[in-house]
């Protein structure tokens, strides 16, 4: 691809290194962006700087927040004795968004898979193990997806808590084998939060 601005194609080859999007997509985009009022590219510049210096993650539980503690964290009518464990943000947008859960959260940062090299020591799972030992919770619920790594990474952790003595469950099926939790509909997915099954059941 011949550009006849390097400031052009510096722009591309900065936003071709997003999820999904091609030299070509990029390049629409950049274009796009250059048709807008300066103003408005400003504004999505300085959103964009402000996102990476200023964002946090919630000390207890790996949301991403404004604050050292999340809104979620910090609402007291929130049932803190029941934590929902969840591979990243988008899933608890999702299970939010259900309005069918009260309890609290746990993002762990993503799923166990040695062919990606992920390993338990590269998610949140001790700081789990270290708040369930408190002895405040009562119940842990795997909303993982049904996916290898998703049960691999649900049965890892299972393994840590079975000593503990505490109550494990899982979500219900109604989410299809290999699909993302993210992208279940909501009443699916509040359903299945709903009815959540003891996870000793679903091995």
């Amino acid at each position: 691809m011949n550009f006849s601005s390097k400031i052009l194609e510096n722009a591309v080859n900065e936003v071709s290194q997003l999820p999904g999007i091609g030299k070509r997509t990029a390049l629409r985009l950049v274009l796009h962006l250059l048709k807008q009022p300066a103003s408005q590219t400003h504004q999505l510049a300085a959103g964009l700087t402000k996102l990476v210096d200023e964002i946090k993650i919630c000390e207890k539980c790996h949301n991403i927040s404004d604050v050292e503690v999340c809104e979620i964290c910090a609402n007291l009518s929130r049932n803190s004795e029941i934590i929902c464990v969840v591979e990243d943000v988008r899933d608890v947008m999702a299970i939010e968004n259900t309005s069918q859960y009260k309890g609290l959260y746990h993002v762990l940062g993503g799923k166990i898979s040695p062919i990606e090299g992920i390993g338990p020591h590269n998610l949140t799972i001790d700081s789990l193990v270290t708040k369930v030992k408190l002895g405040m919770v009562k119940e842990v619920i795997f909303a993982l997806s049904s996916t290898i790594e998703g049960d691999t990474t649900i049965f890892y952790i299972f393994k840590q808590l079975e000593v503990l003595n505490i109550k494990t469950s899982t979500i219900a099926r109604g989410i299809a084998v290999g699909d993302e939790l993210q992208y279940a509909d909501e009443v699916t997915l509040g359903r299945s939060i709903v009815n959540r099954i003891p996870f000793e059941k679903s091995l």
